[in-house]
C-alpha cells in the first residue's frame, strides 16, 4: 500500500488511537504519526510501548505540518480540543474524528476550523471493552465498518480518508449526520445503555443475595458485564450529546418490553417462540456477514 498521508496526527492515546497507530505501520500509509495524550502517564506509556514515532507534550506541537489529524477523544470535549488547535493546523490538511456521535460533534468542532482545512467525520465501528493505550491491536478495524460523514465536504478530502481507513482495514459507508446518529442509537448506545442498567440491576440483587449473582453467572449476565465495561466517559458523552435519537430508541425499546411482559403475564407462548424466533434470525444474520463469529468470547478479544 502507497503512502496515504505524509503526517498523521492522533489526538488522544486510547484503545481505538493505538490501534489505528499499529494499522497504520501494517499498511505503510503514512510517514510518520505524532501523538498526544491529555494525560502525562498516558504519553509515558506510549514512549515505553512505542506508540507513536514522536509523543508530543502538546496537541499544538503534534498537529503541526499534519497533513491527517484525529480527534480521538471523548466527545465532550472535542469542541476545546478543535479551538486549541485550529490555529496551528497546515493549510490543505484534514481534520477528522472517532467519535460514534456526530450532529454535536459537527456542531462543536466545525465553527473552529479555519478556511482551506477540510473537516471529514467518520466513526470507525469497532473497539473493545478495553481502553487505554496498551490496549490497541492492529486487526481491531478488520472488516469492520467506517461510517463516514461527509456533511458537505471537499471530495477529494473524503475519498483520501476513505482510502485511508480502507487501509487499515475497514469496510467504508457514508451517511448523512442524523441518520447516523440515529442508526448508532439502535446498534451501539442502547445496547449499552441497557447492560449498564441490567449490571446495575444485578449489583441490587447481589446484596440481597450476597455473591451469588457474579458467582452463578451464566454467559448472558457475563456479556452484559463486558459490555458496561467500556470507558464511562465515552459514555456519559454520548448519551449527553446524542439525547435526540438515544431517547426515541429508548422509547421504542420500552414498548417492546411492555409488550413482552403482556405476552408472559398472558401466557401467550406463541407470541413469545415467534419474537424470539425472529431476532434469532438477526443474529444469525449478523454472523453471516462477518460482523462476528460463534464464539463464546464473540471474537472481540485481543489476538494472541
Amino acid at each position: 500500500m502507497s503512502v496515504v498521508y505524509n503526517r498523521v496526527a492522533l489526538i488522544g492515546l486510547g484503545l481505538i488511537a493505538s490501534s489505528m497507530y499499529w494499522a497504520i505501520k501494517r499498511a505503510g500509509v503514512a510517514v510518520e504519526v505524532t501523538g498526544y495524550a491529555r494525560s502525562e502517564q498516558t504519553r509515558e506509556t506510549a514512549r515505553r510501548i512505542g506508540l507513536c514515532d514522536v509523543v508530543c507534550d502538546s496537541a499544538v506541537e503534534a498537529v503541526k505540518d499534519a497533513d491527517l489529524v484525529v480527534l480521538c477523544v471523548p466527545v465532550g470535549v472535542m469542541g476545546a480540543v478543535a479551538a486549541d488547535i485550529a490555529p496551528h493546523l497546515k493549510d490543505g490538511c484534514t481534520v477528522s474524528d472517532v467519535g460514534s456521535v456526530k450532529k454535536s460533534v459537527i456542531e462543536a468542532i466545525a465553527p473552529h476550523l479555519p478556511e482551506g482545512v477540510h473537516f471529514v467525520p467518520a466513526h470507525p465501528m469497532a473497539g473493545t471493552e478495553h481502553s487505554g493505550p496498551e490496549s490497541g491491536f492492529d486487526t481491531l478495524f478488520d472488516n469492520r465498518w467506517c461510517l463516514i460523514v461527509p456533511n458537505g465536504a471537499d471530495e477529494a478530502a473524503t475519498e483520501r480518508l476513505e482510502t485511508f481507513w480502507q487501509a487499515l482495514g475497514a469496510n467504508c459507508e457514508r451517511m448523512d449526520v442524523e441518520h447516523h446518529d440515529q442508526v448508532c442509537a439502535v446498534v451501539s448506545h442502547i445496547p449499552h445503555l441497557i447492560a449498564y442498567t441490567m449490571v446495575g440491576v444485578a449489583d441490587d440483587l447481589r446484596r440481597v443475595s450476597e455473591r451469588e449473582v457474579i458467582k452463578f453467572s451464566a454467559a448472558g449476565f457475563r456479556d452484559f458485564t463486558r459490555i458496561a465495561a467500556s470507558d464511562p466517559t465515552m459514555w456519559r458523552d454520548v448519551f449527553l450529546t446524542n439525547k435526540e435519537a438515544t431517547l426515541e430508541i429508548l422509547g421504542r425499546f420500552t414498548e417492546e418490553l411492555f409488550a413482552l411482559q403482556r405476552s408472559i403475564r398472558t401466557g401467550d407462548g406463541d407470541q413469545l417462540f415467534d419474537y424470539f424466533t425472529r431476532t434469532r434470525a438477526i443474529r444469525r444474520g449478523i454472523i453471516e456477514a462477518g460482523q462476528d463469529t460463534e464464539a463464546p468470547d464473540f471474537g472481540r478479544g485481543k489476538p494472541q
